[in-house]
């Protein structure tokens, strides 16, 4: 006879894997998400992220800051490390959270921005605005915490040849895809924050929308001390508002709450777990 410990965990293990075999046919994987393969939609094939570790970037590449002035990317690279991100200002779905995410994690490193580091985030959409520009970073530093970090904090937008240029130099590809009126003005593409050196070369790559600040810490102090971190396996959330073969928005939000499941399935079967050996059966031999 199974006892009420073994039955919670195999029925917790049962639905759990449904779930998971579930969630991988909505997203388009064909294998367990352990094995941290991933098969890549036809409509994404040209978004992702290629580690460009110890690459140096673009710096002599022109863009216009928040303020509509014009700017080259070196103008940040002094004697600080860099923490980056690539996003699109006019962007509903994960870029938000990408910045929420990062400031969130900076704010609580310790380091001070403009003393410690300073940050640069450039749009991937050559139709975004300073005024865009503007409204991304007030929000930024509003979730950064640190009065008079505006200074150290850099939001661009530039022409396409700009944004290829560093796109290519920081491995961060991206597609562009219809919206739901057709006009090809979204663009699809991996949640990322990055992290260069003050001399300009790219130091590491955290993936995903939550920034644990411990690493996001770590990841400043070793590009400050020229570190270059080691290629790791990044599972890699999408933002893609459009899928044109169904018309629907899915891809971002299918990940998050697969994710958001299988994690509210572990706990699950964890309060089985440990309620039972708390609590065993009446009747039980003692």
């Amino acid at each position: 006879m199974i006892g009420f410990r073994r039955f919670g965990v195999l029925a917790v293990a049962g639905l759990g894997l449904l779930a998971t075999g579930a969630y991988a046919q909505q997203i388009g994987m064909d294998k367990p998400m352990g094995t941290m393969a991933q098969h890549t939609p036809d409509y994404l094939k040209g978004a992702g992220l290629v580690e460009r570790l110890n690459q140096p970037l673009p710096l002599a590449t022109a863009f216009v800051d928040d303020a509509g002035k014009q700017v080259t990317l070196g103008q940040y690279f002094h004697q600080r490390p860099i923490a980056l991100a690539l996003v699109y200002f006019k962007c509903g779905m994960l870029c938000p959270q990408v910045l929420h995410g990062m400031a969130a994690g900076l704010k609580g490193t310790g380091l001070t921005a403009g003393k410690d580091y300073d940050v640069v985030v450039a749009s991937i959409d050559p139709m975004d605005t300073p005024a865009d520009a503007a409204v991304a970073k007030k929000t930024f530093l509003a979730g950064i915490g640190q009065p008079g970090a505006g200074d150290s904090v850099h939001f661009l937008t530039g022409q396409e040849p700009s944004i290829t240029a560093l796109s290519e130099a920081t491995g961060f590809h991206y597609v562009r895809v219809p919206g739901p009126d057709g006009k090809m003005d979204q663009f699809a593409h991996s949640s990322v924050i990055m992290f260069a050196t003050p001399e300009g070369k790219m130091s590491e790559y955290l993936a995903g929308i939550d920034y644990p600040t411990r690493d996001v810490r770590l990841a400043l102090v070793n590009a400050s001390h020229l570190k270059i971190a080691t290629a790791k396996d990044l599972f890699l959330l999408y933002c893609c508002n459009y899928v044109p073969s169904s018309g629907k928005y899915t891809v971002a939000v299918l990940r998050i709450l697969g994710l958001a499941a299988m994690l509210t399935l572990i706990g699950i079967g964890l309060g089985f777990y440990f309620l039972s050996r708390k609590k065993p059966m009446s009747g039980a031999a003692a």
